[in-house]
């Protein structure tokens, strides 16, 4: 039970040994369990999950043969797992997850015949994944990932025809084929995950009609994907991203089917016209697909093109030097004056963007098994301790799988590569506390940091800013820093999704003297502007909240004017054209609200459903742009109770 409990167990609690039930999950107990724990011989359910415990695991607790759930997950406990636990042959539930324990499954735990869910990942157990577990028949659920075990899959798991939650992942050595899942026609939820899967997904796939989830991804399949696959009635989720399957997408797909990770892979040919569907969220990066420099014409998302095989914008000798990115939150200028771009556009299980000016990009695949409400950015206004820059690790981008991003249009050359960190997820002051987030590091393909945890590497403590420095070598234009979760961590302390990447702040600089502009393409000047976003939210009589949003059109964009825009203390966002041309209906006259000082005002709703006034900055305006910058500065800077800060 959640009470903060803190300090050792007390012994006078292995003398009531009437209890049937005891659980001490989610405290903060310390030190050894006693040896007396066998003396509580009438227990059925027992739960130390989520503590500091300590020691090994004790052997008594095979003394308590009438226990149906054992748990002692997240804690840290060492050796190996007692062989007397496979005396409880009445034992149905077993979570071993995030505890510490390390060695082989002991053969005894064949006799576990009627466990129904085990859990057991994140920990150092390691050799093969015993063949016995395939005789664990009445097993609806079984979760085996993070942990050490070397492949192939044993060929008994096709035995298991009761699952309905299968999640494993993260093999060393050996390969498998998807063959064991031919009778498992039960499963809602089927991931295996980094675990050298090789050959075709089955022909029969289609058959699997519970199918609610299904994550294949890297791994080595190949072939084509399956139409049957796409038809799928209650699929919701799909990965297949990070294999080597190759030809066309499906022509057809079931409504139900809206995220769906395809990237890294050797697709190509055209796109469907399901792509389009309203509410879809389709990777597609890193594939052979031919792509305008604008997708949105397909429904896709812009700048697809730069992100296909080989990221093939600005090739050549480049175009940029340098970028730095504020992860998951707004644009900022730090205290050494560098501009971090904002990097908060709203994100899912299978999401990538690109920036206007095609400098860098970003791509999110995975979702939070069990969250109620997945967040893929978190905030805090919390202190953060080691940094000048509070604003840049108040805000973070999460990932529950794979966060990549990149740096597009580089100059060839070595680059000084700054990635930073804060947690934020974990509260010192509660049980909340016991959570650890771990994830890899690579950059450029190369594994530079493993099991990397945020928390460790600032002294074991929350909130405090964390920076570490690697050097890399662009050579082909472009840059990839890759986050990727291998199964490692605990996954639901203090609630479920807490787990996987979670970065602040990336940014990259030359150790070279760069040849090159920094400088972004000059646009279309039918379509040049620069839209700077001031978030005003106005609380009137209908307590509506307004965002005044103002446009400028030109036909030249002057290299100063960014500069202009990036002194003032607004910090303002920046939209594209299209966004809010969309938002205003293409600045139709029926959205007309008002003529300003600038120009004309309209009335425009952006994706995300925030209402915004747009102003656009009329030609023959006699005032100059200094007069427009000085309006926004002017916006910015008035507070009144009834108007809420600004942003």
């Amino acid at each position: 039970m959640k009470l903060n409990v803190v300090g050792p167990i007390p012994d006078e609690l292995w003398t009531l040994t009437y209890l049937n039930n005891l659980d001490l999950q989610k405290n903060s107990l310390t030190g050894l369990i006693s040896p007396s724990i066998g003396n509580l011989t009438r227990l059925q359910y027992l739960s130390f999950g989520t503590n500091s415990l300590s020691g090994e695991v004790p052997k008594e607790f095979g003394k308590l043969t009438d226990l149906r759930s054992l748990s002692f997950g997240t804690n840290n406990f060492s050796g190996q797992l007692p062989s007397e636990i496979g005396n409880l042959s009445k034992l149905e539930q077993l979570y071993i997850a995030s505890s510490g324990v390390s060695g082989e499954i002991p053969s005894t735990f064949a006799n576990l015949k009627s466990l129904s869910t085990v859990w057991i990942f994140d920990t150092e157990l390691r050799g093969k994944i015993p063949d016995f577990i395939g005789n664990w028949t009445n097993l609806t659920a079984l979760r085996l990932f993070g942990n050490a075990f070397d492949g192939p899959l044993p060929s008994t798991f096709s035995n298991l025809n009761s699952l309905t939650d299968l999640r494993l992942g993260d093999l060393t050595n050996g390969s498998s084929s998807l063959a064991f899942i031919k009778n498992m026609m039960s499963l809602k939820n089927l991931v295996v995950r980094n675990s050298n899967i090789s050959g075709s997904i089955p022909s029969d796939i289609g058959e699997y009609q519970n199918l609610e989830s299904l994550d294949l991804s890297f791994n080595n399949l190949s072939g084509q994907i399956p139409d049957s696959l796409f038809n799928l009635s209650l699929l919701s989720y799909l990965f297949l991203g990070n294999n080597k399957l190759t030809g066309p997408l499906p022509s057809q797909k079931s409504p139900s089917l809206l995220n769906i990770d395809l990237s890294y892979n050797k697709l190509s040919g055209s796109f469907p016209s399901w792509v389009s569907q309203q509410n879809l969220q389709l990777n597609l990066v890193a594939n052979n697909f031919t792509v305008g420099r604008s997708s949105i014409s397909s429904g896709l998302p812009s700048r697809l093109n730069c992100l296909q095989q080989n990221f093939p914008c600005n090739r050549g000798s480049g175009r940029y030097y340098n970028f730095a990115i504020n992860c998951g939150g707004p644009q900022i200028k730090s205290s050494n004056k560098v501009v971090f771009e904002r990097d908060n556009e709203a994100v899912g299980p299978a999401t990538y963007y690109v920036t206007d000016t095609e400098r860098w990009a970003v791509s999110s695949v995975g979702y939070f098994a069990e969250s109620k409400n997945p967040q893929y950015t978190n905030a805090s206004l919390r202190q953060i301790a080691s940094t000048l820059d509070l604003e840049l690790f108040q805000t973070a981008r999460l990932s529950p799988g794979s966060l990549r991003y990149y740096g597009l249009g580089l100059e060839n050359g070595d680059y000084n590569v700054t990635l930073q960190f804060a947690e934020l997820a974990f509260d010192p002051s509660t049980w909340g506390s016991h959570g650890r987030r771990v994830f890899d590091i690579y950059i450029q393909g190369v594994l530079k940091f493993k099991n990397f945890d945020i928390r460790k590497e600032a002294g074991g403590i929350s909130y405090r800013a964390v920076q570490k420095e690697f050097r890399a070598l662009v050579s082909e234009n472009y840059l990839e820093i890759h986050l990727f979760w291998a199964g490692k961590g605990t996954c639901c302390v203090p609630d479920h999704g807490m787990y996987g990447p979670s970065i602040s702040a990336i940014i990259t600089t030359p150790d070279f003297k760069p040849t090159v502009s920094n400088k972004p393409p000059a646009k279309n000047k039918n379509k040049t502007g620069l839209i700077v976003g001031i978030v005003v939210s106005v609380v009137a009589v209908s307590f509506l909240s307004v965002f005044m949003v103002f446009y400028l059109a030109r036909r030249r964009l002057t290299t100063n004017w960014d500069d202009e825009l990036l002194g003032i203390d607004a910090k303002p966002y920046s939209f594209s054209y299209s966004e809010l041309k969309t938002a205003t209906g293409g600045f139709n006259s029926a959205n007309k609200l008002g003529e300003g000082a600038f120009g004309l005002v309209y009335k425009g709703t952006l994706s995300d459903g925030r209402v915004v006034a747009v102003k656009q900055l009329a030609v023959a305006s006699p005032h100059g742009k200094s007069q427009f910058v000085a309006e926004i500065a002017t916006i910015s800077a008035v507070h009144h109770r009834n108007l809420v800060k600004l942003y």
